[in-house]
């Protein structure tokens, strides 16, 4: 499913730190996931509908080299990647098995995959950088995927980093992490981002000017009000 260029320019607009705050605000905890860092090319807010891919300890008789050619395999699974999606691999945490190397990533690029995250590592480093793939991940290892993992199977539900992400969630990154959107929230997400923003660019103003915090931030009704008539004036 395709996100709404409106939708995308609005969660563009809005940091993953206050997009998990509209969310708890909602009773909404576990968004932000834990592991995936920013590590190659993360430099800028990546919006995407998620393809989630999944894997599980590595077994002997399925984890293999073979394996890799497999039509359920990682390599499967990045031809039916649609443009413009986030892949999300949960990867269990496992730090001492790369998930996907330079080769998976570099196609990956040329379907038009925006980024993937994952609370596993990367192998090929250098090769990785090179193919401009975004990614959030927990490190780097020299080791293939079936020395720890066996991939299982994509587009089903996951848990990456400690968070449940289902398929057509939408997915933040940025500087400061990956953060999952309920499918169903995210028309209201989109639409009270850009707002808090705008509200935090206003108080941070009104900190450098010397206001003191208690009533500031969070805001009160009379601090409100005054940012409300402020904001009716330009």
């Amino acid at each position: 499913m395709t996100l709404d260029p409106i939708i995308r320019r609005a969660l563009q607009a809005t940091s993953t730190g206050t997009i998990h705050t509209i969310l708890l605000k909602k009773g909404i905890r576990r968004t932000w996931m834990r592991g995936p860092q920013p590590r190659f090319h993360a430099e800028e807010r990546v919006v995407g509908r998620a393809f989630t891919l999944r894997f599980v300890p590595a077994r002997e008789d399925l984890a293999t080299p073979e394996s890799w050619s497999s039509p359920r395999s990682t390599r499967g699974a990045i031809e039916d990647m649609p443009e413009g999606c986030i892949a999300v691999a949960d990867a269990m945490g496992v730090t001492e098995a790369g998930i996907f190397g330079d080769i998976l990533c570099a196609r990956m690029r040329k379907r038009g995959v925006a980024a993937l995250i994952t609370d596993g590592v990367m192998r090929d480093g250098a090769g990785v950088e090179a193919t401009r793939l975004p990614v959030w991940c927990a490190g780097v290892a020299a080791p293939a995927s079936v020395a720890g993992l066996t991939f299982v199977g994509w587009q089903e539900p996951i848990g990456c980093g400690g968070a449940a992400v289902f398929p057509n969630d939408v997915i933040v990154a940025d500087g400061d992490g990956a953060v999952v959107i309920p499918a169903a929230l995210v028309e209201e997400v989109a639409k009270a981002g850009p707002e808090q923003e705008r509200l935090e660019a206003w108080i941070m103003r009104e900190v450098e000017r010397g206001v003191p915090l208690p009533g500031l931030y969070p805001p009160n009704a009379e601090t409100r009000a005054r940012y409300e008539a402020e904001m009716e004036k330009r």
